[in-house]
């Protein structure tokens, strides 16, 4: 049981990380204390595994005709709504939610890389015989 809860656990203290490090960053996000900043984290992580597969989906589309940029949007879109939900955690404004989530995005997978182990990744090997079938 453990073993399934530890990688969500993981994921939530570094978005939670993430956040507090884009906070002290940019100007134009705040947390008003811990339990905020810790709840923001949960609520983003719910929304970009619930809506945000949602809003990919109905904007294909114009996420094709950007080659893909419009998935930033979405992003930013993501960080403004848990902005909304969250009371103690307010974002200024578009501009920064998009440049909060590119940053939360890239910190988050340098952190991930950092601290998730080598346990849960699948290593592909050749196999001795020298034949693959």
């Amino acid at each position: 049981m453990l073993e399934e809860i530890r990688p969500f656990l993981v994921h939530w203290a570094i978005t939670s990380a993430s956040l507090w490090v884009a906070s002290h960053l940019f100007r134009g996000i705040r947390f008003a204390d811990t339990a905020s900043l810790v709840l923001s984290a949960l609520l983003l992580g719910f929304a970009n595994a619930i809506v945000k597969p949602l809003l990919v989906v109905l904007t294909l589309p114009l996420t094709v005709l950007s080659f893909g940029f419009f998935l930033l949007v979405i992003n930013a879109l993501m960080v403004l709504l848990v902005s909304r939900l969250v009371r103690g955690f307010s974002v200024s404004g578009f501009w920064t939610a998009f440049f909060v989530s590119i940053f939360i995005s890239v910190f988050s997978f340098v952190l991930g890389a950092f601290v998730l182990s080598d346990s849960t990744a699948h290593r592909i090997e050749m196999p001795h015989s020298g034949t693959w079938l």
